[in-house]
């Protein structure tokens, strides 16, 4: 640690210049810790804090703002003449998330527990045999406050009444509960001395002004706050107004050399111009095509790695592509060495917590390199010890995360990378407009296979291998998605988040959802086929898409138990079309019969009327052949015969041709009926299953 710091140029003197001195036992704690120099931070809020001043401390990341809070408090409380009762409470520190409280917390009781411990004074003798009771420590362990199933603000208020903390740690929500809710009436603010918001402009960001507000108004006014953060903002300017009295401003500010000579400097100021990354961090941007992405961060990983880093943090847009890429990275075959650990906002709080710890823990070497993948919800104030490179696959929706993303690596003077990738086009005046907000970047030039970044391959085929290599990386992913139809679902999940998030950007005049290749993401995704969303309807590039042949109805889920599921949805998936075909079948028997009973009485009429016409002409006609018989001469009887003969045969086949143009429409009746009992026969037959529905349609076309 001691060879660390002292390669930073960015401290302002011994600790034991602080005036007033640290109590010694705190002293001796921050030596042990190797801190052997103060930061500007440090030097400059710590004095002021113990003055009784309020502060306003903006400073760059990793500028060692936690330890500027948590020994003035302890200073505060050691220094008290009178002790704080069981029951009342000294100090508050608001923190935006349970996991920078978590490690607020083990920062306090890293002090409290080296603290020397009173003996305790026996009012009756003991046997010798019985060993000495242990020592009571002076002052109580600080109390953390934060959700999670292990604690409940019941279980709170009882360890708070337990132990008499007198430094209380937590979330917004759960310390207005404990003030404000259950411990209303038991815990008192009466001797409280410090309040302190961390990280003020994210706890505003994430909705908690409210909560905020109704915890100052709570707390007595004669206290000292202090309010830190990494940027300012017109919502924190209004908090100063509401929440400090008379605060000084401290802003530590990264200049350039060439202007002052010097690295960081820190000053009581009103207003300064500062550089808003450490001066340690090397800030680079790598362009690909959108196709390209997941290519070129397999290829940093590995390139990083041959330069001897082994702790990596990767962030991404949204908590659904945090989940799929940590599923798909650790198979792929380039990245077998690296061990890979999910953090999102989505997980429970004891899976955070669970793997921030084996991340932290995880003993990481060249040849076994840990990679954190994680969205925002790691991005500020989490000290993570030893990160050497971080990349961010998605620039943040909000810019102001860029440079506390950033910020996870060249803390407390250890120099460290990182790196964003962004897409060819409109995507670059990023720079620009990070250019504008005073963080300073590089470009890195794109990672080829081999790293010959300078080459005489000519424009033409260096797009044919780069397309070779895309592809290649592609069909990867897809074997690997093949293999279980979860990391499909996981992986159009993803893709779709991230279309979201993107057409939401803050900078939305740069990152256009409209000149953005999605079918290039899409296959940066690895996914098997394109999902139906509109933002994909009418795209140019969709003709560059290659759907992968799958047999969806036998694709399976590689966890027993959502297989299961699947096939059970899909039966009754097969079984609903079948009942919805027979539906419409009947449906279409109903119709026809309803129509004709609809319409019977106009038919019969005109049936009626057709019958009485043809009987009439029938009936003159037999009159006319009966008056033809009887004018014919005798000569010709028997031609007369034989007409009468054949007029009276021919009326027996008028009569004939009646009874039978009647049978005729008994036939054509039955027939329809008897079709209409085949159709509902069918009908039974296709909800049964026995036919299909196929044969069912080309049965009945013509209905």
């Amino acid at each position: 640690m001691s060879e660390r710091l002292a390669q930073a140029p960015s401290f302002a003197g011994s600790w034991s210049k602080l005036d007033p001195p640290l109590t010694p036992w705190i002293a001796d704690v921050v030596g042990s810790l190797n801190f052997e120099q103060m930061t500007p931070v440090q030097a400059s809020t710590i004095p002021l804090f113990m003055k009784h001043k309020d502060v306003v401390v903006e400073a760059v990341t990793g500028s060692g703002k936690t330890l500027a809070f948590v020994i003035p408090i302890i200073e505060k409380l050691v220094r008290r003449q009178t002790r704080l009762k069981k029951n009342e409470i000294g100090a508050l520190i608001v923190s935006p998330t349970r996991e920078l409280a978590t490690q607020i917390h083990s920062v306090f009781a890293l002090f409290l527990n080296s603290q020397p411990h009173e003996e305790r004074e026996e009012d009756e003798p003991t046997s010798s045999s019985a060993p000495p009771p242990p020592p009571e420590p002076t002052y109580p362990p600080p109390l953390l406050l934060v959700s999670g199933s292990t604690s409940t603000p019941a279980e709170d208020l009882s360890r708070f009444h337990s132990t008499g903390a007198d430094i209380i740690i937590g979330t917004p929500g759960r310390i207005e509960e404990f003030l404000l809710g259950r411990g209303q009436k038991s815990v008192s603010v009466k001797e409280f001395e410090v309040l302190v918001l961390d990280e003020a402009d994210r706890l505003l960001d994430l909705g908690f002004s409210a909560s905020i507000t109704r915890i100052l108004t709570h707390l007595p006014k004669q206290r000292r706050t202090g309010l830190f953060s990494a940027t300012m903002t017109d919502g924190l300017s209004e908090l100063v107004r509401v929440g400090l009295r008379n605060p000084v401003r401290i802003v530590v500010k990264v200049e350039s050399k060439k202007l002052l000579g010097m690295k960081r400097k820190a000053e009581v100021v009103e207003q300064v111009s500062e550089r808003r990354m450490p001066a340690s961090l090397q800030n680079s941007y790598i362009t690909c095509r959108p196709s390209e992405k997941t290519l070129q961060l397999v290829r940093l990983l590995n390139n990083e790695r041959n330069l001897s880093s082994s702790r990596f943090i990767v962030y991404f847009a949204t908590c659904a592509c945090v989940d799929y890429f940590s599923r798909i990275l650790p198979r792929l075959t380039s990245l077998s060495p690296f061990t890979f650990h999910a953090l999102h906002g989505h997980l429970t709080p004891q899976k955070r917590t669970s793997t921030l710890s084996k991340f932290v823990s995880h003993p990481s070497t060249p040849a076994n390199p840990s990679v954190l993948l994680c969205t925002d919800v790691a991005a500020r104030g989490l000290d993570l010890p030893d990160v050497d490179v971080v990349v961010q696959f998605d620039p943040p929706t909000d810019p102001k995360a860029f440079s506390h993303r950033a910020g996870r690596t060249a803390r407390a003077g250890k120099k460290g990378k990182a790196f964003v990738l962004l897409c060819e086009g409109r995507e670059l005046d990023y720079i620009e407009f990070l250019a504008v907000r005073k963080i300073p970047i590089k470009e890195r030039p794109f990672l080829k296979d081999d790293e010959r970044n300078t080459g005489s391959m000519d424009e033409a085929a260096d797009d044919e291998r780069r397309a070779r290599d895309v592809k290649t990386l592609l069909q990867e992913m897809q074997k690997v998605v093949l293999t279980d139809r979860d990391l499909h679902d996981k992986g159009v999940k993803a893709f779709v988040s991230f279309v979201r998030a993107y057409s939401k950007h803050e900078a939305s005049y740069i990152f256009r959802i409209k000149d953005l290749d999605l079918v290039g993401v899409a296959m940066s995704y690895g996914l098997l086929r394109l999902p139906k969303m509109p933002e994909l309807k009418d795209r140019e590039e969709r003709k560059d898409w290659e759907t992968v042949e799958v047999d969806w109805d036998s694709y399976a889920f590689a966890n027993k138990v959502l297989e299961k599921q699947r096939l059970e949805a899909q039966e009754k998936a097969a079984a609903t079309r079948a009942q919805t075909e027979a539906a419409k079948v009947e449906e279409r028997l109903k119709r026809r019969e309803l129509k004709k009973m609809n319409s019977s009485w106009s038919d019969k009429k005109k049936s009626r009327e057709a019958r009485d016409l043809r009987k009439e002409k029938k009936g003159r006609k037999r009159e006319w052949l009966k008056k033809h018989g009887m004018s014919v001469d005798v000569g010709e009887g028997e031609g007369a015969e034989s007409a009468k003969d054949g007029g009276e045969n021919q009326a027996g086949g008028d009569e004939r041709g009646v009874r039978m143009e009647d049978d005729d429409v008994d036939e054509e009746a039955q027939e329809e009926w008897e079709e209409l009992a085949r159709e509902a026969k069918m009908a039974k037959r296709l909800k049964k299953g026995t036919v299909h529905e196929l044969e069912v349609n080309e049965m009945f076309a013509d209905l």
